[in-house]
Order: C-alpha cells, then structure tokens, then sequence
C-alpha cells in the first residue's frame, strides 16, 4: 500500500489473492512464523506492522499457523488520513503444512480453514473500516514519536545513561590513580636525585622514560594514518552536525527517510573537513605524495561502502525486494560524490597545505634519536595488539549497546528514533570512555618500552566497532 486515494469506504470480507506454495515455501513460510517474523504495510507516509503467523502447543507440538486474513482499520479527517492500523483475525487462518506430509488434525476453531497435504492454494482476504477523528494532519505523527517516550522506553534509555555514566566515572577513577600514583612518583624521584646530586638520573631509567628520543617516530603508512585521522574528523563533524539538526526537531517522524538523505548530505558538505585535516597530518609527516593522499581519503569510506551497498542492493533487487534502490538513485549518489564530496575534498587539502606551509615541520617536545630503539619482547599477553583491542572495545560498547539495539532497530526493524537528545548524551560519554580507555592503554604501551603507539591508539579507538557487528547479527536473528 503506497497511497491515499480520498474515498472511504468500508470493506467487510473480500479476496485479495490466492497463492500457491511449493515445498520450498512452506518450510520458510513455516521459519518465518516460528522466528516471528512480522510485515510492513505503508499506507500515505502511515507505517503498519503486523504479524504473518502465530505458533500454538496442541498435543504437545507447536504449530505453525498463517494468517490469512487482514483487517484495515483507517481513521480520516476530511480527505486527510490520519491514522492506519493492521490487525489479524484469529478464528481466519490456515495451518501450515508440508505438502508432502500427513493431514493436520481437526482445529478447535469452527471458522478455521484448515490447510491439508491435498490443498494446493491459501486464499487471502481482507477487510476495512474507516472512522471519522479529529486529529489535525499535522498531528497524526504523534503517536509514533511519543512511542519512544513511554515510560518503559524512557526507563530503558535513562538507564542506558546510567550504565554509561558510572563506567565513565570508574574509568576516571582508574586513569587518575595511574597518573597520580605512578607519574607523580616519578616526577619525585628525578627531583631528589637532582637535588642529591645522582647526575640526570639516566642510570635508573626504565619504562617509559627510555622513550623519550623515540616517542615521537613517524609511524609507517603515514598517508593512510592521515586519511584515517582526516576521515574520522570528517565523521565527527557530521555526528555533531547530525545531532544539532535531530535535536533541534528537524527530522519528522512521518519521514523516515529524511534522517538518511541528511546524513548523505551531512557526508557530503563535510569532506572539506577530511580533506583539511589529513593534508595537514600528511604535510607535519613529511609526506611528498600529497595527490595519493587526497584520492586515498577521498575513497578510503566511500568506495568500500559504495561497493557493500552495491552487492546488497544487487541481492534485493534478485530477489523482488521492494525496499531496492533503483539504478538512477544509485548514480544520484554517485553523481553527488564526483561533484560534491570530491572535489570539496580536494579543497579541504588544498587549504590544508597553504595553512602550515611547504617547509612545516612536526614540532615534537624532544628530539628524536636517529636510530631506533629496538622494542623489548613482551612479558604480558595483555600488551599485545589483538589483546589491547578487544579489551579496548568492550568498554565503550557496554556503555552504548542498549541505545545500539534502538538504532538497529530503527534501520532494520519497525522502530521510529526520535530521542535524538538522548543519543547525543550516550554519544559523548562513549567519546568520554573511548578517550579514557585510549590514554591508559598508550601509557602500558610506553609502559612496555614500545614507541609505536600510533596505529595502536587508532585501532584501540576503534575497535568498538567490531563489537557492533555481532550485535547487529543478533538483532536481524
């Protein structure tokens, strides 16, 4: 249903189709009702969601049964519709059964149609009715951006924030006591070996005091360090950008595809952003390659989504799925790209290199030795890279999987998100820990005599993300 056509008039029983299924289908009809699938019907921007099946215990099994029957409840005022509700007849429904297999037993239900191993086809009917309200057009949304304010809802997020907000005292506490306890100690102990007169207290040197002449070494990679860095800036200029625009009420519940096209767009008029950042990283690390470096970040999120997209897209429309995005869309997004995200880009870098000049250089606190000083072997498995990331992700993501599971569903589910204020709470914290988890993790990095903390406070930052991914899979079971 995609319409609204200005006519009401009520429909007590009539045919809708008639469908005949194979083997094949029945098994999935017969997953899909067990897994509790459930429909989504559009009617004038109105969503309505249902249930195809329901599962009953009889004689100790559980039974799969389809609904055939659907009934349409549409509220109007005037030639406006206003509100749409789908609800399923119980005592209208058929049983699912392989066709190669025996009859089904008599239902308890005299109105049951009952589907047998003969019956080759399942008639679907509907029905509807249509009342008279007076909610204004404007208001008709209400019902479903209130419905993530209910009370059970709210206690749900507030309690999310909660969570969130102890772990980042926790971890507060625990980076305080690192810093005071073990730095301030340090710092005590070089004064007094000053004053007594040990010399520069190079011989009791060890940890992190013997990197000084190490610490600030290029990284390898550095043109994809700096597209990195310059992306992520990009991506946090749009959070910031996409927040304000959600808090401010900007995203209608009715549409719920505004918040997509925005963020598309907010992707688009940051590039400059990304483009500025990495010229300038790329320029302090004495990179000479500067157009590899402007292609490199121009591409390095767009062209794999692009591609992912692409394949996704591909399948649904293999299958008939009618969510697929139709070819002249894509190359919309691809036409906004070329003229738009590109070549701001390459501005953005073109502005970066003109801000810190030909000859910048990086302007470390200490110099760096010319020989590098070879890492120790490590004595702890929790220094180790693999280690460090998981450890480094699982934080964050406790304090912001129970918001995930609403954004999933949201994207994937029949939820509607409109608590854009809480999300950018939960939002800061989860910079607030990934920060405080970072610096601890760096400080037992130098801890270990290891001077290559560059790729690690990257990858440790990110590593959040690996969680969400079976988190996401969870979720679409």
């Amino acid at each position: 249903m995609t319409g609204w056509t200005g006519r009401a008039a009520d429909v007590r029983m009539a045919k809708l189709c008639e469908l005949t299924f194979t083997a094949v289908e029945y098994q999935q009809l017969r997953h899909a009702i067990e897994d509790n699938y459930y429909f989504e019907f559009v009617v004038d921007k109105l969503p309505m969601w249902g249930f195809i099946g329901e599962t009953k215990l009889e004689s100790g099994t559980y039974r799969p049964y389809l609904f055939t029957h659907l009934h349409f409840h549409l509220a109007f005022n005037g030639d406006q519709l206003i509100d749409a509700t789908v609800s399923t007849d119980a005592k209208l429904e058929t049983v699912l059964l392989d066709p190669s297999s025996a009859a089904a037993a008599p239902n308890d239900h005299a109105e049951t149609r009952e589907s047998t191993a003969s019956r080759e086809s399942v008639e679907f009917t509907y029905s509807v009715t249509w009342t008279h309200t007076d909610v204004p057009y404007s208001r008709r949304m209400e019902k479903y951006a209130k419905a993530s304010f209910l009370p059970m809802h709210l206690e749900i997020h507030w309690f999310s924030i909660i969570n969130s907000f102890v772990t980042v005292i926790l971890l507060t506490g625990f980076l305080a006591t690192i810093m005071v306890r073990v730095l301030k100690n340090d710092f005590v102990k070089y004064e007094q070996d000053v004053e007594i007169g040990v010399g520069d207290g190079d011989e009791d040197e060890s940890g992190w005091k013997m990197l000084h002449g190490d610490v600030f070494r290029f990284p390898r990679q550095v043109s994809l360090l700096s597209s990195i860095l310059g992306v992520g800036a990009q991506l946090f200029a749009l959070m910031v950008s996409f927040f304000a625009l959600g808090v401010m009420g900007v995203f209608y519940a009715g549409h719920r595809g505004h918040a997509h096209v925005a963020i598309l767009v907010l992707y688009a008029l940051t590039a400059f952003v990304s483009g500025y950042v990495s010229a300038i990283m790329f320029r302090k690390f004495q990179g000479d390659n500067w157009v590899h470096n402007v292609l490199q970040t121009a591409m390095l999120l767009a062209l794999p989504f692009f591609i992912v997209f692409c394949f996704e897209n591909t399948v649904a429309v293999y299958n008939g799925a009618t969510t697929a995005m139709p070819f002249s869309a894509i190359m919309l997004v691809a036409a906004v790209w070329s003229l738009v995200t590109f070549p701001l880009t390459v501005f953005g870098a073109i502005v970066g290199r003109q801000r810190v000049g030909p000859t910048a250089e990086f302007e470390a606190p200490c110099r760096t030795a010319k020989v590098a000083r070879a890492i120790p072997p490590y004595s702890s498995h929790f220094r180790r890279k693999t280690v460090q990331m998981v450890a480094a992700g699982f934080l964050p993501f406790s304090a912001i999987y129970i918001e995930l599971y609403y954004i999933f569903a949201s994207v994937w589910g029949h939820k509607t998100y409109t608590v854009y204020s809480i999300l950018l709470i939960v939002f800061i914290l989860l910079l607030i820990v990934t920060s405080f988890v970072n610096i601890a993790l760096t400080y037992f990095t130098l801890a270990a005599e290891d001077h290559q903390w560059w790729w690690r406070a990257v990858l440790n930052g990110g590593s959040t993300g690996i969680y969400s991914v079976p988190a996401d899979k969870e979720f679409l079971s």
